[in-house]
């Protein structure tokens, strides 16, 4: 397509390295549909002829049928999808096939086409993390007052819901979301018609062009418009800040699982075994998801290392943008997914947790709130009141409300019976009733929330 300027040909080591076709091929939908808004609105501004305009939009049709069958063909000696593209159509078609390319470069082809990809990547995420949101409001709803440890370093801290817990990544899925929203908003602008890199002479019509890819508007700079790779690094930077909730999730499900925690049943349709233990169910897929997040950052590392020191405009380094985008979208995708199913699949054991929370002294902040509300402790002293109360009880191997008055008042005499009514977990988590705390009512109000948000969306 290009050998008019060489005498020979490119060497067998420059043709594996300059094919991007293996790869690249994923965007053949993207490439066609621009390649149709492209010819016609050249017919609507009298650059090619009505008839020409007709007969390329049949054959791409064509083409578009056969890729859909058979899968686009990898010839390295066409490079890339585009020019794969423009020879089957000419194949197909004849001559008039060439003029599907004036007043536009491959520079600016393959940035709209990916910017089309990137795009619709995005509006998938979107729908998963929705259904992952919707599997974590429906789990919380039904565990709005079904206790267990809260932990801070991994040690018993608070009593709090699985309610609660769970709307702690309703929260971070909501934020991803928005990330991903504001970065599609960002990217939709048409790179279409700023040809290789200084726009064309010829008298084309842009926001044509623009309107009927989906995109708010053409870019405004065809020098940035061609170059510009930002959309697909905005991508990469919210799918690996997703892909780190998704991995912290993912861990919750694996510490849950083990034996010693014993909160959760997980599914079989997402646990694996062993080749030689045959009582083990291994969380598979929850530790898979947390492998992937390290991918998905490196793809992100990847592309802007690549992007980091590249001149004006575009540059053959930037064939490299593709696959880490591919393999993060992919990576992502089939987290959200495995998420989704084991939030939605799996079996809280309500009683284990509850007697986990009640085994880790985790009311002795509520009777530290005790000392200061009923007995007008400040709060250092009423903490240190606390810590030998919890001193003692450990020493003896009962729990707090176990432990007799007089004990108690063996350790401050301004202690009395009304006490032990702030000391049991069901009494520590409905006193949490600050908005967005831990109270069942609480998490119940953040629920009825987060289900209008999520039926609004619909």
């Amino acid at each position: 397509m290009w050998g008019g300027r060489f005498a020979e040909g490119p060497s067998a080591i420059m043709r594996e390295i300059n094919a991007s076709i293996p790869f690249d091929k994923a965007l053949w939908r993207q490439d066609i549909a621009a390649s149709r808004a492209h010819v016609a609105m050249l017919a609507a501004c009298d650059i090619v002829t009505a008839d020409d305009a007709q007969t390329i939009l049949d054959g791409l049709e064509r083409v578009s049928g056969e890729y859909e069958a058979n899968g686009v063909p990898e010839d390295w000696d066409l490079e890339d999808i585009h020019m794969t593209t423009e020879s089957r159509l000419a194949e197909l078609i004849g001559p008039v096939a060439g003029r599907l390319h004036t007043a536009r470069s491959r520079n600016d082809q393959v940035a709209t086409d990916f910017r089309l990809w990137v795009r619709e990547a995005m509006d998938d995420v979107d729908a998963g993390l929705a259904a992952l949101q919707d599997a974590l409001v429906t789990q919380a709803e039904a565990h709005a007052g079904s206790i267990m440890p809260g932990f801070t370093h991994l040690q018993t801290a608070q009593p709090v819901t699985l309610g609660h817990h769970l709307m702690a990544y309703y929260e971070m899925m909501r934020r991803d979301r928005s990330r991903f929203a504001d970065a599609r908003a960002r990217m939709n602008e048409s790179p279409l018609g700023s040809a290789a890199l200084a726009g064309t002479g010829f008298p084309i019509d842009r926001e044509m062009t623009a309107q009927a890819l989906g995109f708010d508007a053409p870019t405004r700079n065809s020098l940035d418009a061609v170059s510009d790779r930002d959309f697909a690094i905005d991508f990469l930077q919210a799918a690996a800040q997703c892909s780190l909730h998704l991995s912290r999730l993912a861990e919750e499900f694996v510490i849950w699982a083990s034996q010693p925690f014993g909160f959760v049943r997980m599914a079989d349709s997402l646990s694996t075994g062993s080749s030689i233990m045959p009582q083990k169910k291994n969380p598979d897929a929850a530790e898979l998801v947390r492998g992937h997040a390290g991918r998905i950052v490196g793809c992100v590392t990847a592309l802007m290392v690549t992007m980091k020191g590249l001149p004006l405009a575009y540059s053959k380094d930037m064939q490299d943008d593709k696959p880490p985008v591919f393999e993060a979208a992919q990576l992502l995708g089939l987290s959200i997914a495995a998420m989704t199913g084991m939030v939605a699949e799996s079996t809280f054991r309500t009683e284990r947790m509850r007697q986990a929370a009640e085994l880790g002294y985790a009311t002795a902040t509520d009777l530290a709130d005790w000392l200061v509300r009923a007995a007008n402790i400040p709060f250092r002293e009423a903490h240190h009141i606390t810590g030998a109360a919890v001193k003692l009880a450990e020493s003896r191997g009962i729990a707090l409300d176990a432990l007799p008055l007089d004990d108690l008042q063996a350790i401050d005499a301004r202690i009395d019976e009304r006490v032990y009514a702030a000391l049991s977990v069901e009494a520590s988590v409905a006193a949490r009733a600050s908005y967005g705390g831990t109270a069942p009512d609480q998490v119940r109000a953040r629920v009825a929330e987060a289900r209008a948000q999520l039926e609004a969306e619909r």
